[in-house]
């Protein structure tokens, strides 16, 4: 079984936080409740985060400074950022949010389905980057081993023809698996 993945809830009002994490409940992750701007960017520095579902209106640093900050650090500005609003909809919210980086801007009331439908698809993509990234790696990691394998065999000096056949062959091997991969 997989790890769950964490999710960065940034909410002045903890009884909307206790919300978010009731609904979110049985989910694959785990919710990081903070009451403030100041706290989220600071979760931001230690932890990696699937998403961020942000209240658009608090006290001290809102959530559009919030945002602006979380994307303009390199560590953090790929992570997806949800506004949540307690506010009716209003156009020039909404385009502030989305001008802050925000993929979504959601009013509350909201439906709680819809919600866990989102967080679901972008964990899931989250998992996906993970997983791609870990494939690069090993990628990385046999290219080099294939490479350094063959500079091996460029160094070794056959004692006779069986170990010359063998190094040939070895390099015929090697040769193909470097030209064969989509490296």
């Amino acid at each position: 079984m997989t790890a769950p993945v964490r999710v960065l809830a940034v909410d002045d009002r903890r009884e909307n936080l206790l919300a978010l994490q009731a609904i979110l409940e049985g989910l694959p992750i785990e919710v990081v409740p903070v009451t403030n701007g100041e706290d989220a960017l600071k979760q931001l520095l230690v932890k990696d985060y699937a998403l961020i579902l942000l209240d658009a209106r608090m006290p001290g640093m809102d959530g559009f400074e919030t945002a602006r900050h979380v994307k303009q650090r390199e560590r953090t500005r790929h992570i997806p950022i949800l506004f949540l609003t307690a506010a009716d909809y209003d156009p020039h919210m909404a385009f502030r949010g989305y001008q802050a980086g925000a993929v979504d801007y959601i009013t509350k009331p909201f439906d709680p389905w819809v919600l866990r439908s989102k967080v679901a698809v972008f964990v899931d993509l989250y998992r996906l980057h993970t997983e791609l990234a870990e494939r690069a790696a090993e990628r990385d990691a046999l290219r080099k081993s294939v490479d350094e394998a063959l500079e091996v065999l460029d160094a070794v000096e056959p004692a006779d023809a069986a170990t010359s056949t063998l190094v040939d062959r070895l390099r015929g091997v090697l040769g193909v698996v470097r030209r064969d991969r989509p490296w």
